[in-house]
């Protein structure tokens, strides 16, 4: 219990997201026949120390994703992969607005996002690249803004800290208003990893508007 209430105090600040779910099942896992369910798989994390690439045929047609490790440390091996690159998935931890970076335990995480998010979509490499944004985590974000004013944490915060929407579109705004060509279109998503059916909808969604762009682009040429 006195675990639980320090996760609480800090906003799982300095914590996995799953640590608490996992706590909630130690009983389960503690147990000689402990079988790993769906769930648990889903909520496991392991940093991306490298890269990694993995190539899916979904409906015959062939996607290569590329996952480059998001740590400071990893940032200077993201070069050798934007050749050839035809979309750019920009997840961004949309519950971390009161929470800070473990390398340097000061700078706020959706800070950062966005300043790694704005020398991308402003990156000559990227202009006909299509940008999506997946702000992911929305079920934590949901159950921490009742919790933990985000107006704490952006001063210039100007709608209601506890609506939902507004702290949905104060991210969206935040985000979109560092490109430095505001007619470009941005598609948003707000994600939940676990939720199989949410990924799966979204993605159809990606999927879709990522073949019609590449058409368009074929076309032009």
């Amino acid at each position: 219990d006195a675990v639980r209430f320090v996760l609480l105090l800090n906003g799982l600040a300095l914590s996995s997201d799953s640590t608490q779910y996992f706590m909630n099942r130690m009983n389960n896992l503690m147990e000689k026949s402990y079988i790993p369910t769906k769930q648990d798989v889903l909520r496991s994390r392991k940093a991306t120390t490298n890269i990694v690439e993995l190539t899916l045929n979904i409906n015959r047609v062939p996607f290569t994703f590329v996952d480059v490790g998001g740590q400071r440390s990893q940032r200077r091996k993201w070069l050798q992969c934007f050749e050839g690159v035809t979309s750019v998935l920009f997840l961004v931890s949309s519950c971390a607005y009161d929470q800070v970076l473990l390398e340097d335990n000061k700078t706020n995480r959706i800070v950062e996002s966005c300043q790694i998010f704005d020398t991308i979509i402003n990156n000559k490499f990227f202009v006909k690249v299509a940008i999506i944004l997946f702000f992911n985590k929305t079920d934590i974000l949901i159950d921490k803004i009742p919790r933990v004013s985000i107006k704490e944490y952006f001063p210039k915060f100007s709608r209601d800290p506890k609506n939902v929407d507004d702290v949905k579109q104060f991210l969206i705004n935040m985000f979109e208003n560092v490109s430095h060509d505001q007619e470009r279109g941005v598609y948003h998503h707000f994600t939940t990893a676990t939720d199989t059916e949410n990924i799966k909808f979204v993605f159809d969604a990606v999927r879709e508007m990522i073949l019609q762009e590449n058409m368009a682009i074929l076309m032009l040429q």
